[in-house]
């Protein structure tokens, strides 16, 4: 199937995903995933419609908005070190992958060099995975609060990777979790924090994460096919 036909696909999904959950449409952010792909890929993406496109390395995501200049909606929903921030910041307009301090300090620095803010999203290990990054549940809330200090940072909400499964069912728990840790950190009235985004879901659970309150979905697989990772 073309690239056209996958997004048509998902699109149906996404919408029969928010009407049995009871949501809007427009309440959730569909982020083409498009890491390992070329350039003729994300603009046949473009052109079907879609403003929203997620990197996980930094080094690909400048080489793309070097050759896309298109006014596009950037995202970095991968691992992000500490000496690559200053390629990233006032770059994208999203950063997923926010999981320790010392991040949060040089992005903070970055952030004030260029007089800007930097929204970021705080990502929750839920599964407690030891190949995934990411705050474990139970320190969330300390680690909100820590960052709620940096005056350059806008913490938008939280993101997970959940395990992957050929049994999308099997991830309900985990986003269902990630809702609540948001609902009881905005309950705790945070100094400079007030949250409404949720990064959860990816081609094989985006259905599910829908269902209980996704408001951003990661698909890369689904819409352009298999990864080459040659590239």
């Amino acid at each position: 199937m073309s690239i056209t036909e996958n997004l048509s696909m998902v699109e149906n999904k996404i919408a029969a995903a928010c009407k049995r959950a009871g949501r809007e449409r427009d309440e959730v952010k569909l982020i083409a995933v498009s890491k390992t792909q070329p350039v003729e890929a994300i603009r046949e993406a473009i052109e079907y419609g879609i403003n929203s496109f997620g990197e996980n390395r930094v080094q690909e995501l400048r080489e793309k908005t070097e050759i896309i200049k298109d006014n596009l909606d950037w995202h970095l929903i991968g691992h992000l070190q500490t000496n690559k921030v200053k390629y990233v910041v006032g770059k994208v307009s999203l950063i997923h992958s926010l999981e320790n301090i010392r991040l949060a300090e040089a992005l903070d620095k970055e952030a004030a060099k260029l007089g800007i803010t930097v929204d970021v999203l705080a990502e929750i290990n839920v599964a407690k995975e030891a190949s995934k990054f990411g705050v474990n549940p139970e320190d969330a809330e300390n680690f909100i609060r820590e960052v709620s200090k940096f005056p350059n940072i806008n913490i938008k909400g939280l993101m997970t990777v959940a395990p992957y499964t050929d049994i999308s069912e099997e991830n309900r728990k985990y986003f269902r979790q990630l809702k609540k840790i948001m609902v009881d950190l905005n309950s705790k009235n945070i100094h400079n924090v007030s949250m409404n985004v949720l990064s959860m879901g990816m081609t094989g659970d985006y259905e599910v994460a829908i269902e209980e309150g996704a408001t951003l979905v990661r698909v890369g697989t689904g819409i352009f096919g298999s990864r080459n990772y040659d590239i």
